[in-house]
């Protein structure tokens, strides 16, 4: 946003409560680069930081409907950059893409009939998303996931760089978590926030 124009935050809220585009993208702007600047200093990683930025505004445009009703809107920006570059630090320490124990931890306030149809929705969908990546992948995903191998090992296996295992790896989570989000329901989607990452 220019300098000269004054941020109405409250206004803007009200706008991005309706369904309000143009209003959701003047919130972004205005905070988009000290979300990222935060996010850099606490993981030292331009990739983390855009993620945290992603995940930041596409959790506030999900929860649209109620930004009005947050007292101090800023705070609270904050505080969810914070909470999500923390549950991405946690899941760096793992290649584990996708941990069955903690979706199943997560779906135990589902009925035994809702989990195991939620969770034979959340894997159809998966496995689109996984049929539709790149050869070279879908291939190190499935070599993460389904072999559980480390991502140094990956890259002994392919003979490519560790680097390139990861930026793989990364683009691969990207595009299954947003080929999910498109098509599940909204009690699915903050599944897939947190357990596809």
């Amino acid at each position: 946003m220019k300098k000269n124009v004054v941020f109405d935050e409250k206004a803007l809220l009200m706008l991005v409560e309706r369904g309000s585009e143009a209003a959701f993208t003047s919130l972004f702007y205005h905070y988009k680069d000290r979300i990222y600047s935060v996010s850099y200093k606490l993981t030292k990683s331009s990739f983390l930081a855009e993620e945290v930025v992603q995940d930041v505004f596409l959790k506030l445009w999900l929860r649209r409907e109620k930004l009005t009703e947050i007292a101090d809107f800023q705070s609270y920006i904050f505080v969810m950059a914070r909470n999500i570059v923390f549950t991405s630090m946690k899941q760096a320490l793992s290649t584990q893409i996708l941990d069955e124990e903690h979706f199943q931890d997560v779906a135990v306030s589902y009925s035994n009939a809702d989990s195991a149809l939620l969770a034979q929705e959340y894997e159809l969908i998966i496995q689109q998303a996984v049929d539709r990546l790149s050869p070279k992948q879908k291939q190190i995903y499935l070599l993460s996931k389904d072999k559980e191998m480390t991502r140094d090992d990956i890259a002994k296996n392919l003979e490519i760089s560790s680097e390139t295992v990861k930026t793989h790896l990364a683009r691969a989570v990207r595009s299954i978590r947003e080929y999910s989000m498109s098509r599940l329901s909204m009690s699915i989607s903050w599944l897939v926030i947190f357990l596809i990452k």
